[in-house]
Order: C-alpha cells, then structure tokens, then sequence
C-alpha cells in the first residue's frame, strides 16, 4: 500500500493558491466539492472560503514548483606565494608605527 504524502505548503504558497482559486470561482468556474445549499448559505457564498474548503480537501489539481538554487562549483583561488608567520608580523608592526607615527 502506497502512502500519499501531503506537500507542506508555506503560507506564501497557501495564500497564491487560495487566492487563484477564489478569482476562479468568482469568475463562475465549476466547484470541485459537491457542498449542500445549508452549506453554500453558511459560507455566504464567498469564494475565498469554498476556495479554503476545496484546498482543505485536498480536491485541488493545484501543484506548486519550487526551483532549486543554480549549483556553483568554482575552484578556490590558491594563493601563489607562501607567507610565513614572521612575515606577517613584520608587516603588521611596520603598519603600526606607521599609524603610530601619524597619531
């Protein structure tokens, strides 16, 4: 028996999906669940809510695409010259007495 997984939406998606649907009912489009008059005259009618009805039913053929990020691989730039630790320090005290000097 194979198990049905419900995609979990973000509210963002939700509310785009909502939202087409409701402009579609508005616009006279077929309803997907088969709703009772008391049902409908509970609604008052409202697209957004027999839209949020239809979606909580799972009864929209609605499908969402969500693009991965482009893969990058660029190498790493190695550095040419290697730098020592005594290196490093020297030019870091000669900067300081530069900026000592300047003060």
């Amino acid at each position: 028996m194979k198990q049905e997984i419900k995609p979990n939406f973000t509210k963002y998606e939700t509310a785009r999906i909502l939202g087409a649907r409701a402009l579609q009912i508005a616009m006279d489009a077929p309803l997907l669940l088969k709703l009772s008059k008391e049902e409908l005259d509970k609604m008052r009618y409202d697209p957004l809510l027999i839209a949020e009805a239809e979606f909580k039913s799972g009864a929209l053929p609605i499908s969402v695409k969500r693009p991965f990020p482009e893969k990058r691989e660029a190498a790493l730039k190695k550095s040419k010259e290697k730098v020592s630790d005594e290196k490093v320090e020297q030019e870091e005290r000669k900067e300081e007495e530069e900026i000592a000097k300047e003060g």
